[in-house]
């Protein structure tokens, strides 16, 4: 399998974006977008031990900021970034093979920086996992930039 040009990486924050939810919802393991379980949902929220995670506009600048900052340190070229409300995208060209754990060092380090700047450790900033897209042509590179950029 050849190297991708980039990735496009999307995650969600705490409990905006549920099992069950009405714009459809990835349950593990099953293939495709499931759609919406108002009982499901209703379960998930129950499960829920924190509030819903709704970044400010603060917040989503210190997400970019972040996001910037470690592709600078890792020397990964950030193609596209947009920190919204309750997910962040970003479109990067990085030396690890496994998007999963680029998103993982993302999330890691946006949740060290927003707990410094709470003044307090949140235990839950992100949901668990995301979407990972490889990007394999240049016109799906551009089209993924402007979606970031300007489709949010």
């Amino acid at each position: 399998m050849s190297e991708p040009l980039a990735y496009l990486i999307t995650w969600t924050t705490h409990g905006t974006w549920l099992p069950g939810d009405e714009r459809g919802w990835v349950q593990k393991y099953v293939p495709g977008v499931q759609a919406g379980d108002p009982a499901r949902r209703g379960e998930a929220q129950q499960k829920m031990d924190e509030p819903p995670i709704v970044l400010d506009s603060e917040q989503r600048a210190l997400v970019e900021a972040t996001v910037r900052a470690h592709c600078d340190i890792r020397r990964w070229s950030l193609h596209a970034l947009n920190a919204r409300s309750n997910h962040v995208h970003v479109v990067v060209t990085a030396a690890e093979t496994d998007p999963a754990k680029v998103m993982d060092q993302f999330k890691a380090w946006c949740s060290r920086r927003l707990n410094e700047r709470a003044g307090h450790a949140q235990e839950h900033w992100w949901t668990r996992h995301g979407s990972t897209k490889w990007i394999n042509d240049e016109s799906y590179l551009q089209n993924a930039i402007r979606y970031v950029l300007e489709g949010q």
